[in-house]
This record gives C-alpha cells, structure tokens and sequence, in this order.
C-alpha cells in the first residue's frame, strides 16, 4: 500500500517503524495549514517559518518518545502545538498578532479561483483589503476566533480546544466579532462591493 492511501495514525505508525516517506507524507498533508495558522498568528515570513520547523522538530520528538496519543486527530494535535508556540513567541516578545500582508505573503493569494477575471480580481482583492482592515481593529480574543474560523478553516470545536474555552465563549466571540465589523462597516461606510 502506497503512503498516500494510509491515514494519519497508520502514517504514524509507518514513521515510527522507520519510514521516512511516511513522516514526509505527513507533513505534506498538513504543512500548509499548519504554516498558515502560523503565520497569521506571528505576521512574519522568516519568524513563521522558524515556528514551523519548531512544531515539527516537537511532533517529531514526541512521535519517537511514544507520547503521541492516536485518540485526537494529528492536525488537531499539531494545530495546538503550533498554538502554543505562538503564543510562547508573543510572550517573549510582547506583542500582538494583526491580519495584514506583507511583501511576500498574503494569505488571499494562497486562495485562487481561476475563472476571475481582471476586473473580478481586482474587485475582490478591495473587498479581502477592506475585510483585513475590519478584522485587524477587533479586539484580540475576537480577531482570533475569525482568523482560526474563516482563515484557518476551524470547527468551532477546534477553536474552542485549541484557544482552551467552551465552545460557547468561542462562538460568542464571533457573534460579537461579526457585530463589531458591522458596527464598524456602519460608522465608516464601508461597503464590500
């Protein structure tokens, strides 16, 4: 059976018997959201990339240890890592994390549709700026939870683990994110089109 047939856990499994190809498929699978969790948290091209070698060196350290637990799905488990290490990043540096591009990345160009057109292409790319702009003046905990859930593409009940509140809290944050953006959209006049 080919590497790409297997699972999560029969990948795991695979590694820890001493197939390279299966770790290497692993992290094919899920580098991209991991890294684009990462990066939305730090806003850092060179910084994201250092936390993504980090959770890997850490998955991998826990793999060979024997601690991975198979009951919780492995991008779960990885996504919490990551988690953690950002939030261990902000510490030491003290800071916040904002939505906004640099040079480099944007988190809208790794989201394609090629059937726009110029025009098309255009119109959207005001529209994701004007909604950058909104979700980078909410308050922390609630441009967390429209990061993890629109960006991140989370379950409510992943945000809720991951973030470590009930699933209630985290879907009160985006019920109040979603009344600030509007409030705000109000106030400014901001339309989407």
């Amino acid at each position: 059976m080919q590497v790409t047939q297997l699972n999560d856990k029969e990948l795991i499994l695979s590694y820890l018997d001493g197939n390279e190809k299966a770790f290497e498929e692993l992290l094919s699978r899920h580098k991209q959201r991991i890294y684009t969790s990462i990066y939305l948290f730090v806003k850092d091209q060179a910084q994201a990339e250092d936390i993504f070698q980090d959770v890997f060196i850490k998955i991998v350290d826990t793999l060979r240890k024997g601690k991975y637990n198979h009951e919780g799905k492995f991008l779960q488990w990885a996504l919490r890592i990551s988690y953690n290490m950002c939030v261990d990043n902000f510490r030491r540096s003290k800071r916040r994390p904002t939505v906004s591009p640099t040079e480099t990345f944007d988190i809208f160009d790794v989201l394609e549709n090629p059937e726009d057109n110029v025009e098309e292409t255009i119109m959207k790319s005001q529209t994701h700026e004007r909604i950058r702009k909104l979700v980078d003046a909410l308050p922390p905990e609630q441009r967390e939870v429209v990061i993890l859930r629109h960006y991140a593409d989370m379950s409510f009940k992943e945000i809720s683990q991951l973030t470590r509140v009930s699933i209630n809290t985290a879907l009160g944050r985006m019920r109040y994110a979603l009344i600030n953006i509007r409030r705000m959209m109000e106030e400014k006049q901001v339309t989407l089109q």
